[in-house]
């Protein structure tokens, strides 16, 4: 039994979802992952499905019966694995925007490292380490993240990060029926809450690279609910 889950939310991923479960499976610390699908029409959990048999006991799917937003996704997970015990749990893309050899670092940095949250950091003393990225995607990014640490005064360079390491006790602390945001902000959300429970955040440096297989999810939408949701966060103030 692995102490460490990697959860992957899934839609239409049928072009890296094989890769991304092996190179995690492939790495010097066991991870068990669970991929939360959210009825993917390409056929990605058939893969999944066809890959348990290979891994029975280390690869987990749970599928949803539509598309519902990466947060919900995310809280999905993070209650199946606070049912299961699992002491660390790491949120990461399937795209391998995030590499899968970054795991054992930000699982050190909460196991051995102090931390009660580490996350992969695309922006650590205000270094870009992004690739592939077309310079108006970047400066969009950069900026969201200055703006969020403006506003919410939470001590993070990468404040939109979605490679994530979480103790269990911080998901459980956090009232995850409460979260509002289901979109791009649903990161800026959960960090803010776990810095206003007064977790220790801690920022490893990754680099970040764009997907070169399938199809972004970004959209306007979840854009705008990052840029006025943090308002209101911080207008709320304290978590619930």
């Amino acid at each position: 039994m692995s102490d460490a889950l990697v959860i992957i939310p899934t839609y239409n991923e049928k072009e890296n979802i094989e890769s991304i479960i092996r190179a995690t499976f492939n790495q010097e610390k066991e991870f068990h992952i669970l991929i939360v699908d959210d009825n993917s029409p390409d056929g990605t959990s058939k893969i999944i499905e066809t890959l348990i048999l290979e891994f029975p006991n280390q690869l987990f799917l749970e599928k949803r019966i539509s598309k519902s937003g990466l947060g919900t996704a995310y809280i999905h997970g993070f209650r199946w694995a606070i049912k299961k015990k699992y002491d660390f749990i790491i949120e990461m893309d399937a795209d391998f925007s995030h590499n899968p050899k970054d795991l054992i670092r930000l699982y050190k940095a909460c196991k051995k490292g102090g931390g009660d949250v580490s996350v992969g950091s695309r922006y650590v003393n205000n270094q870009v380490n992004v690739v592939n990225w077309n310079m108006k995607r970047l400066l969009l990014s950069y900026f969201a993240s200055k703006y969020v640490r403006l506003i919410t005064r939470v001590p993070l360079f990468d404040t939109t990060a979605g490679f994530v390491c979480w103790k269990r006790e911080v998901l459980e602390k956090i009232k995850l029926d409460k979260i509002k945001f289901i979109g791009y902000a649903f990161q800026i959300e959960m960090k803010f809450k776990a810095w206003k429970h007064g977790f220790n955040i801690k920022e490893v440096s990754v680099i970040f690279t764009d997907r070169t297989l399938g199809t972004s999810k970004m959209s306007g939408n979840i854009i705008t609910e990052a840029l006025f949701g943090v308002i209101k966060m911080k207008l709320k103030g304290l978590p619930q």
